[in-house]
């Protein structure tokens, strides 16, 4: 569908369209802002170009666009309104194809971070465009303007656009990535099922819009707690997308554990490799360091106190957050940022020989036994194209098995609770116990 962008009640009216990857200069990004009350799909032929100037004596007739907003604003400025028209034979051959991706709770501090990661080359390479696509709500919609002028103003080369608004059905249109941030933290007095309820209706909103408009094989990142549950609503909303292409984010859990095993090894974070978080990302996950190595060898054999690793080790892991929230006075946002980096270079990245990484990911069909219909955490590795396979050669001890199926059996109480939203029937909420991370309070 070709971009619709608002009109000024001024006499100035500016408007702007997406142009395809191969009609951008080098130096050319588009930045387009999409702000309605109400949401109506509005098509234009695919040869309708409309071009944004500066100066209001030379703004081009505007084409007659059916405007949503009773009250239509226009939010183009700077460079990011630019476009220019190139013909066939000036197309540069080593452009790749620019890769859409799309931001909720883009507003947020975890964005803040992220954003500027992703315009920088960082996760995709020196040589890949990107359009960033930001969804916020009504109330957060002028920082989404503080944030599109902050990535104005840093000049990265690979922008090609930035868009911003509050309807997923407009800004997910082509995603490539969607990283799912967005979400309602916990209040003061609400129970884990309420928040259960009220996030997984924003999820269930956003999988549907997935399936509407995102590029057919979107690889869609969750990071809103309740994250697991919130991903396995998401997939569910969403059948048109492969089951397989939904992560709930584990990274940062996994780049705690190897962060306190070095510490306590003595040794650097990189000597720390085959990494995993198990199961729910909350107080029942479970570091392993049964299959984890340091330089090579078995944990087990590098720390000899097993009593650490049992209790002191899993339990710095599971609270670390909430150590840190009494420090800095609020919760891991830039962390949390990398992490993100992190979980989408090990998908577009070849994993190393012998080694794996943690994502929440899709049960069914699982080699360890785990119950299906769960997204669950589990040891992956991929050959750099967005996907991944599961790892087969995990050991298991009755230690690793005990903590696996209490996680196991705290995701199967949350599915029950979100039945409603899934389209499994009446929720049932029977949750064994309250483990929130308080990252989500």
């Amino acid at each position: 569908m070709a971009m619709v962008a608002e009109l000024s009640s001024s006499s100035s009216h500016i408007k702007s369209t997406r142009l395809h990857t191969s009609q951008l200069s080098i130096s050319s990004t588009h930045l387009s802002y999409l702000r309605r009350q109400t949401f109506r799909p509005v098509t234009r032929p695919r040869d309708a170009t409309i071009t944004c100037s500066v100066a209001s004596d030379q703004v081009q007739a505007p084409i007659a666009v059916q405007a949503a907003d009773p009250k239509p604003k226009n939010d183009c400025y700077g460079v990011f309104c630019l476009t220019y028209d190139l013909k066939a034979e000036e197309e540069t051959k080593t452009w790749k194809k620019t890769v859409n991706i799309a931001v909720s709770g883009a507003a947020g501090m975890i964005s803040n971070h992220l954003l500027f990661k992703l315009a920088s080359g960082e996760v995709f390479g020196a040589d890949q465009p990107i359009a960033l696509k930001l969804l916020g709500s009504e109330r957060s919609f002028e920082a989404l303007e503080g944030v599109a002028m902050e990535l104005e103003d840093s000049l990265f080369p690979l922008l090609r656009e930035v868009k911003i608004g509050i309807n997923p059905y407009e800004l997910f249109q082509d995603a490539d990535w969607a990283l799912l941030i967005g979400a309602k933290p916990r209040g003061p007095g609400m129970e884990r099922a309420g928040l259960l309820d009220i996030n997984g209706q924003i999820f269930a909103e956003q999988g549907k819009a997935l399936n509407a408009v995102a590029s057919p094989n979107v690889k869609v990142i969750v990071v809103g707690n309740p994250c697991n549950t919130n991903a396995l609503i998401c997939l569910k909303n969403a059948p048109k997308i492969p089951a397989k292409n939904f992560h709930a984010l584990t990274r940062l859990d996994e780049n705690r554990a190897k962060c306190q095993l070095a510490l306590k090894a003595g040794v650097f974070y990189d000597k720390v490799s085959n990494m995993t978080i198990w199961g729910n990302h909350s107080t029942t996950q479970v570091p392993d360091f049964l299959n984890a190595r340091i330089n090579g060898l078995p944990v087990k054999e590098v720390i000899k106190d097993q009593k650490w690793l049992e209790e002191g080790f899993t339990e710095k892991v599971q609270k670390r957050g909430g150590v840190l929230i009494k420090k800095w006075g609020r919760s891991s946002a830039a962390s949390t940022a990398v992490s993100i980096a992190d979980a989408m270079k090990s998908l577009v990245t070849p994993t190393p020989e012998g080694d794996w990484f943690s994502s929440g990911v899709y049960t069914t069909g699982n080699p360890y036994g785990i119950a299906e219909d769960l997204v669950f955490s589990m040891p992956c590795r991929s050959n750099g194209d967005g996907d991944y396979e599961l790892v087969k050669d995990i050991i298991f001890d009755d230690y690793l098995r005990q903590r696996i199926t209490k996680s196991e059996a705290e995701l199967l109480a949350e599915k029950r609770c979100v039945a409603h939203l899934t389209g499994e029937g009446i929720a049932v909420c029977d949750l064994p116990e309250d483990t929130m991370l308080p990252g989500e309070m």
